[in-house]
C-alpha cells in the first residue's frame, strides 16, 4: 500500500490596505466599457536615436510625452464620460484643457510587490529629460514621499475609498484630471511581459511590448467605448507613431551634451 500524501498547509494573512486600494480600482474598472486597439509600430528609428542621445531617456519617458503631444491635437483623448446623479438622462463629456499622465509604478516594499500610480501634468510641455527624472523619483524615492496621497487613500475605509474614486471619476472639477488623469500607461515591457489588458479608470490608458531586434514593437491602447470609438483609438495610435519616430526622435538627437560636473548633479525633483 503506497505510503500516504501529506496534506498541504493552509496559510492565512491579512488583505492589506494596499491590495483593498488596487482592488477597488479593478473593481470601478470593470463597469466601464473598455476595449483594446493595438497597432504594430517600427520604432526602430527612435531606437537608434536613443541608444546615441547623450542622456538616457527610458521608454516611458518618451511614450508618456508622445502620446500628450497626440492628445494636444485630439480633444478626445483629454475627455471623460460624467454620470449625473439621475444616470443616463443626465450624463455629460467633459474635457480638460491639458493632459495630466498618470503612470503604473511597481515598488518593493517590505519584501513585497505594490502597485502605485503616479501623476504628471502636461507632459506635452517638459522636456525629455525632466520626464525622465520624474520617472526615475518614482521609482527610486521614498514612496511616503512620492505617493503620499495614495496613503491616505489606503487609510480609509473600502467603501470610503470607492465613493471618492467614483466621485472623482464622475466630476467636471479641474481636480479630477489631477486625481485620476486624462491617461494612463502600465507597461511589463523591462520585464520582457506584455499586459496588453490591464483595468483601469481612465478614459484610454497605453501598454507596449518588448521593443523586437528589428525594432518593431506591438503597441496598444485601451479605450472606453462609451467616450470614442476605434477610429479614433486607431487614429491616436497611427498618430502616435508618427510622434515617436517623428517629434520624439528629433528632441532626443538635439538633447545637449552631458558634461561630467553637470552628470554627478542630483535629477531635478
Amino acid at each position: 500500500m503506497p505510503p500516504t500524501a501529506p496534506r498541504p498547509i493552509v496559510t492565512t494573512s491579512r488583505f492589506t490596505a494596499a491590495r483593498g486600494c488596487v482592488s477597488d480600482v479593478a473593481l470601478l474598472a470593470r463597469a466601464i466599457p473598455l476595449f483594446p486597439v493595438e497597432r504594430g509600430m517600427q520604432l526602430a528609428p527612435l531606437a537608434e536615436a536613443r541608444a546615441a542621445a547623450s542622456v538616457r531617456i527610458g521608454w516611458a519617458a518618451l511614450f508618456l510625452k508622445a502620446y500628450a503631444l497626440v492628445a494636444r491635437e485630439m480633444p478626445v483623448l483629454r475627455t471623460w464620460l460624467v454620470n449625473g446623479l439621475a444616470g443616463g438622462l443626465t450624463r455629460r463629456l467633459a474635457t480638460s484643457s491639458e493632459s495630466v499622465a498618470t503612470l503604473a509604478v511597481n515598488r518593493v516594499e517590505d519584501g513585497e510587490d505594490r502597485l502605485f500610480w503616479a501623476r504628471l501634468a502636461r507632459p506635452d510641455a517638459l522636456p525629455l529629460p525632466e520626464i525622465q527624472a520624474f520617472v526615475a523619483d518614482c521609482t527610486t524615492k521614498p514612496v511616503e514621499e512620492i505617493f503620499t496621497r495614495q496613503f491616505e487613500l489606503e487609510m480609509v475605509p473600502g467603501w470610503l475609498r470607492r465613493t471618492i474614486l467614483r466621485w472623482n471619476m464622475n466630476s467636471t472639477s479641474r481636480k479630477r484630471a489631477a486625481r485620476i488623469g486624462t491617461f494612463s500607461l502600465s507597461t511589463l515591457a523591462g520585464m520582457g511581459a506584455t499586459n496588453r489588458f490591464h483595468p483601469t479608470i481612465c478614459t484610454t490608458s497605453l501598454s507596449y511590448a518588448p521593443l523586437a531586434a528589428d525594432g518593431s514593437c506591438l503597441v496598444t491602447l485601451i479605450a472606453d467605448h462609451r467616450v470614442l470609438d476605434g477610429v479614433a483609438a486607431a487614429r491616436a495610435l497611427a498618430r502616435l507613431e508618427e510622434t515617436l519616430v517623428g517629434d520624439m526622435a528629433r528632441e532626443l538627437r538635439g538633447l545637449p551634451a552631458v558634461t561630467p560636473a553637470a552628470a554627478r548633479q542630483p535629477a531635478a525633483a
